[in-house]
């Protein structure tokens, strides 16, 4: 992240320090890239995160990506930490989303209950390269536009527009102090009337569906989606395999309340003390294993059921499996031992607005291994654009509201007048990102086929995701 000594600097110091890493790295240098000679297997990368995974859950991994390049890419977050490696850097760090493809933006409830749009997954965060998520974010957008049948042309467009917006906002920051780079938030609906002027009369409209839908889905939602009665108590619904109850999972003569408590009591001591009784509040009812995601898919991940004031009061808190950041390999390791705690301090970094009852803990399972997990409340008014519906302006704009978003993200963490000075006024920087977009959307649709591939051979083991 940025030199703590930066803030001894003048910004005229700061400036001068990003327009000089112009030499050791060009804008123009982030176009140009070519899969190395000794790339890894991506199939092999892949192999090796299923190691760590709950092995019953890895085909329908591979089934999930398998869908599409974009589901595929969604997936890959491992295979193209590898392929940023080697790319070039300006040398100014910041705290990372770590996976910042286009779905990984989207809208959630803010603390004072108003809607407002951000990255809003840091199963990777880690400190490194700001250079790694602009590029992570420019190829999704390419990998998209092929699958909606866009041409290159309009691929270009898009891309250049995320980047000339990640610029401009960065810029923009430089320009703030310390705390309005701390507050700037964007607020979903200010985003709406921009994205009203941008989009055709279909696209606002699915746009508002959409936001009415992200509003709906809250934790009542949850109760009556993910509960039924059984003997006068609430008990999470059986789904196997995306949802399987915990006594359903273990012994019949096991504790399972006791050691659930436990963990919920671990959990607790990392919040701060006003939301320590926050939760003392609520008991907890029933637990539940559940599918997240499409790269996250075999990672253990548990929903827990808790009520409050009577039964039309509950807390539904994710407890969701932390290993250790694809990106670790390539950037410093994390400054914190439990993997948990690395998500929960990434997101508190990055997010201008947080869930309050983010937490970590460790955890000692069935089969006796230590795992590291982060706590977030499961459902808080979260949703996420439906691109596969948007026309080329209509992704655009989309485009654009994403790279401003990234930008105000790494500003917080990073010395956003150095970053801001580097990508200077004119359009360099954005015009090779966009070709950078391109020639990765062609490795992908490359990677997606040695998976294809590896199914076909009997290599891997495949499981259709359910309709």
């Amino acid at each position: 992240m940025a030199d703590p000594l930066h803030s001894s600097s003048s910004p005229a110091e700061r400036a001068a320090a990003g327009k000089a890493a112009r030499a050791q790295a060009p804008r123009s240098s982030h176009g140009e890239w070519a899969p190395a000679a000794d790339r890894p297997d991506p199939v092999e990368l892949l192999e090796g995160q299923a190691t760590s995974r709950v092995g019953q859950l890895v085909p329908l991994r591979y089934g999930r990506m398998l869908v599409s390049p974009f589901t595929f890419y969604r997936g890959a977050a491992a295979v193209m930490a590898a392929d940023l490696a080697g790319t070039a850097r300006s040398g100014f760090d910041v705290q990372l989303c770590g996976d910042a493809h286009l779905s990984n933006f989207g809208a959630y409830a803010s603390p004072d209950r108003e809607l407002v749009f951000d990255v809003n997954d840091f199963d990777e965060t880690l400190p490194g390269p700001w250079e790694w998520d602009v590029m992570r974010l420019a190829a999704s957008f390419s990998v998209a536009g092929r699958e909606s049948g866009f041409k290159r042309r309009e691929r270009l467009r898009i891309v250049a527009a995320m980047a000339a917006d990640y610029r401009g906002a960065m810029q923009r920051m430089a320009g703030l102090g310390n705390l309005e780079v701390w507050y700037t938030k964007m607020d979903v609906e200010a985003i709406a009337a921009g994205w009203e002027e941008a989009a055709g009369e279909k696209e606002v409209a699915t746009f508002r569906r959409n936001l009415e839908k992200t509003r709906a889905k809250d934790r009542m939602r949850a109760l009556s989606k993910l509960t039924r009665e059984v003997d006068g108590e609430l008990r999470i619904v059986s789904e196997p395999p995306l949802i399987v109850p915990i006594d359903e999972l273990v012994e019949e003569d096991a504790d399972i309340e006791a050691a659930v408590m436990k963990i919920i009591a671990d959990y607790r001591e990392t919040l701060p003390e006003d939301r320590q009784v926050l939760l003392d509040g609520y008991r907890f009812v029933d637990a539940a294993l559940k599918v997240v995601g499409v790269g996250s898919v075999g990672t253990r991940a548990f929903v827990v059921l808790m009520l409050g004031r009577d039964g039309g009061d509950p807390l539904f808190l994710q407890a969701k499996e932390a290993q250790r950041s694809v990106l670790e390999p390539y950037a410093a390791p994390s400054a914190f031992d439990n993997q948990g705690e690395r998500v929960v301090q990434g997101q508190r970094l990055t997010q201008a607005a947080s869930d309050i009852l983010l937490g970590w803990v460790k955890v000692k399972g069935i089969d006796g291994k230590q795992r590291d997990f982060y706590v977030r409340q499961l459902w808080d008014q979260k949703g996420s654009a439906k691109v596969e519906n948007m026309d080329a302006a209509a992704l655009t704009a989309y485009a654009q509201i994403c790279g401003t978003t990234l930008a105000h993200a790494h500003a917080r963490s990073g010395d956003r007048i150095a970053i801001g000075a580097y990508l200077g006024k004119s359009t360099t920087f954005d015009d090779a990102i966009a070709k950078f977009a391109e020639s990765y959307a062609d490795q992908n649709e490359r990677d997606y086929a040695a998976l294809q591939a590896a199914a076909a051979d009997g290599r891997i083991e495949v499981e259709q995701p359910p309709a």
